[in-house]
């Protein structure tokens, strides 16, 4: 099933790379009190996310953060460290937080996985963006399958 507008995040464990290592983040602690933006993607380094979906989050991240967002977080079902060097890749230092969801333990509990096999990816997140404000989805934009709509920063910055 997946989860929609009203739902409570479900509880599961991200992995981020920081400069201590890999650190565990609970979904709790992530948006427990907070107004969240979470997007995830299909893969770090892949086209239409590194050329489009991560550098909007990047580039209007002051202006989504104004509207009383506490945190921009980028999810995919990478390793922490792709995540880490895709960020920095992509200049997300200090905008967006890079989130791996290695083995898709909460984008399985979402109901947000896709199968990208036939890519040779195997199991991956669908493209998403959502609201969510103290651990409870306020808005949320799944696109069709290789579409980049309604889950881009200017898509997020018009629903806030």
């Amino acid at each position: 099933m997946t989860i929609k507008v009203g739902d409570k995040i479900p509880s599961a464990t991200l992995k981020v790379k920081t400069e201590g290592g890999i650190e565990d983040l609970s979904t709790d602690t992530l948006f427990g009190g907070k107004t969240v933006v979470l997007f995830a993607v299909p893969g770090a380094f892949t086209p239409t996310c590194s050329v489009k979906h991560l550098p909007g989050f990047v580039a209007h991240s002051a202006d989504i953060k104004g509207k009383g967002v506490d945190t921009i977080a980028c999810l995919s079902v990478n390793d922490a460290f792709v995540m880490d060097a895709w960020g920095k890749d992509q200049q997300a230092d200090g905008k967006v937080l890079m989130l791996a969801d290695g083995n898709g333990e909460l984008t399985g509990k979402l109901g947000l996985e896709m199968d990208g096999s036939a890519f040779g990816l195997g199991t991956r997140s669908q493209r998403y963006a959502m609201v969510v404000k103290d651990g409870t989805v306020a808005a949320l934009h799944v696109e069709e399958p290789g579409a980049f709509e309604v889950s881009s920063a200017e898509a997020v910055l018009k629903a806030l």
